[in-house]
């Protein structure tokens, strides 16, 4: 079996605004399980949207981004439903800025031998396979771009969008997550960057600058999205998985307590998770429970337990749909910093 083989057929991402889901989620409301906690996702994150004053926050985590969500998201920014981004390095370096650059992700099986894989130099994400080759290209893109900046501390936030600066010009894709965040003002966090392909570019830029280098500050990070919980008070978190990005963003109401800041409670939450509450985490602890730390209002909350790609279009194409972004504008909460 040959390279060619296995990176034949590219994964297509969904399209919400061509696919209004309104009467299948409003029928999903009358019925049970995780058809009616879907129903009531789409309708909390409708109240964010039309929630003016408030602020929505993207988290992402895992791969759904990757397995056909990507341009759910690069929508959702577009059409002014979220404000503000914090991602793992992964979904925006591995698999947004992989496809701005022009390359794929392919449609493959989990039952091919990783084995062969390795020797192909094909890397798996379960049934989507992603060329190594092509993922390198990443790497060389974020260490040519650090080697263009000034060599002081960034904010993932000011290294990104430096990247979205960069791909007005020189993207083969348009509509990139990244380029989309960068056109409307909208701030993308990435608190683990260095775990990803921008990781490997950064790496290598020091090692070869080892007194007058570029260098990623989390803590720069923390302190920029406290920031904006802090100029913003209300929020909302649409949060895919669990795991940093979602800790990041929620611990924002604890770091504006300690810095001398009272700011209310995220006022709206809807985390969509495959992961478990018996070993006390899910991935980084149920809504519910984050009230007891003080960071999410229960009022609105809502725990979605299903695999993303399977809920994600149907609640962002009934809010798209619904049209109550039309009435939204652009925070453009990057302004916050300049």
């Amino acid at each position: 079996m040959k390279k060619q083989d296995l990176l034949r057929e590219t994964i297509k991402h969904i399209d919400i605004t061509a696919h209004d889901t309104t009467p299948l989620v409003n029928a999903m409301r009358d019925m049970s399980f995780t058809s009616r906690d879907t129903a009531r996702a789409a309708d909390i994150l409708t109240m964010m949207i039309k929630d003016h004053p408030c602020t929505n926050i993207l988290t992402l985590a895992g791969s759904t981004s990757a397995a056909g969500c990507m341009q759910v998201y690069a929508d959702m920014a577009r059409h002014k439903m979220i404000d503000v981004v914090v991602a793992t390095g992964a979904s925006i370096i591995d698999m947004d800025l992989f496809e701005a650059l022009g390359f794929r992700h392919y449609k493959g099986r989990a039952d091919i031998p990783d084995t062969l894989l390795r020797e192909l130099y094909i890397d798996r994400i379960y049934d989507t396979f992603i060329d190594e080759e092509q993922l390198q290209a990443c790497d060389n893109t974020t260490y040519a771009l650090a080697n263009t900046l000034e060599r002081r501390p960034y904010s993932s936030r000011e290294f990104i969008r430096e990247l979205g600066r960069w791909l007005v010009d020189h993207s083969v894709k348009k509509n990139s997550l990244i380029q989309t965040c960068y056109e409307c003002g909208i701030p993308v966090f990435c608190p683990a960057f260095s775990d990803s392909s921008a990781g490997f570019g950064l790496a290598k830029h020091q090692w070869e600058n080892p007194d007058d280098h570029l260098s990623i500050d989390s803590v720069k990070d923390f302190v920029e999205l406290t920031r904006v919980k802090i100029a913003a008070g209300d929020t909302g978190l649409f949060m895919v998985g669990g795991g940093v990005p979602k800790n990041f963003a929620q611990d924002t109401v604890v770091c504006a307590e300690i810095l001398g800041h009272q700011v209310p409670m995220h006022k709206y939450a809807i985390q969509i998770t495959v992961a478990d509450v018996r070993d006390g985490a899910c991935s980084s602890s149920t809504l519910k429970e984050a009230c007891s730390w003080g960071k999410v209002d229960i009022t609105h909350e809502q725990m979605v337990y299903a695999e993303g790609t399977t809920v994600i279009p149907l609640i962002a194409s009934h809010a798209y749909h619904g049209n109550a972004w039309k009435d939204r504008e652009y925070k453009n909460w990057n302004n916050l910093f300049l």
